[in-house]
C-alpha cells in the first residue's frame, strides 16, 4: 500500500500540467492574441510557429505542446495559407466554429491591412533608401525565424538518430530533385499508416 501511494504521488508530480481553463472572454482574447501574432510575424506562416507556440502553449496554455505539434502537422498538410490553417484549427479545437472565426480573422487581418497599404504606396516606399535597407536587413532574420521552429518541432516530434534520416531525405528530395511536397506528404501519411498498423504491432508482439 505504501509503495502504491508513493508511485501515485510521483506520477502526479511528473505529469504535465493541464491546459488553462478557457474563460468567457475567450473570443475577444483569442482575436487579440492572433491579431498580435499576425501583426508581428515576418517571413510567412512558418515564421509564426515560435510566436504561436509562445502565446498559445506557454503563455495562455490553451493547448499542450503535443497537441500543438499535431495541429502544425495537419495545418501543413492542408491546402491554403498556413497562418489561416493553424489559427482555424486552434480556434475550432477550443470553441468550435465561433472560435475558429475569431482566431482566423485575428491572424489574417493585420496582413491584409499591411499588404493593402504597401500595395497602395509600394513604389514610394522602395524609393526611400532607408526603407529598402530595412527590408534587406529583415531577410536574414527571417531565415532564423524559420530555422528555430524547425529544431523545436523536431524535438517535440521526438526525432532521434534512428528517425533523423526521414526529414533529411525529405529535404533533399524537395531541394535537390524538385519533388512536389504534396507527394512527400502523401508518402509520409501512407508510411505512418503502414508503420502504425502493420510494422509496429509486429515488433510489439516479438
Amino acid at each position: 500500500m505504501h509503495l502504491g501511494t508513493d508511485y501515485s504521488n510521483k506520477e502526479k508530480q511528473t505529469a504535465s500540467p493541464p491546459p488553462k481553463p478557457i474563460t468567457g472572454s475567450f473570443y475577444w482574447e483569442s482575436f487579440r492574441t492572433f491579431f498580435k501574432i499576425g501583426a508581428f510575424t515576418l517571413g510567412g506562416g512558418y515564421a509564426m510557429i515560435p510566436i504561436i507556440e509562445a502565446e498559445v502553449v506557454e503563455k495562455k496554455k490553451w493547448i499542450d505542446r503535443e497537441q500543438f505539434v499535431d495541429l502544425v502537422a495537419v495545418a501543413q498538410s492542408c491546402p491554403g495559407v498556413f497562418a489561416a490553417n493553424i489559427s482555424i484549427f486552434i480556434g475550432y479545437k477550443l470553441r468550435k466554429t465561433r472560435g475558429a472565426l475569431c482566431t482566423c480573422l485575428g491572424a489574417v487581418l493585420p496582413s491584409f491591412l499591411i499588404i493593402l497599404l504597401i500595395a497602395l504606396f509600394f513604389h514610394r516606399f522602395m524609393d526611400v533608401p532607408w526603407i529598402a535597407a530595412m527590408f534587406r536587413g529583415i531577410r536574414p532574420a527571417v531565415v532564423a525565424l524559420i530555422a528555430v521552429p524547425t529544431f523545436t518541432l523536431a524535438k517535440s516530434a521526438k526525432i532521434n538518430l534512428s528517425t533523423c534520416w526521414i526529414p533529411i531525405l525529405t529535404a533533399l528530395l524537395i531541394y535537390a530533385l524538385g519533388v512536389n511536397p504534396v507527394y512527400i506528404i502523401i508518402a509520409a501519411g501512407l508510411g505512418g499508416y503502414v508503420w502504425g498498423k502493420v510494422i509496429q504491432p509486429t515488433e510489439g508482439g516479438n
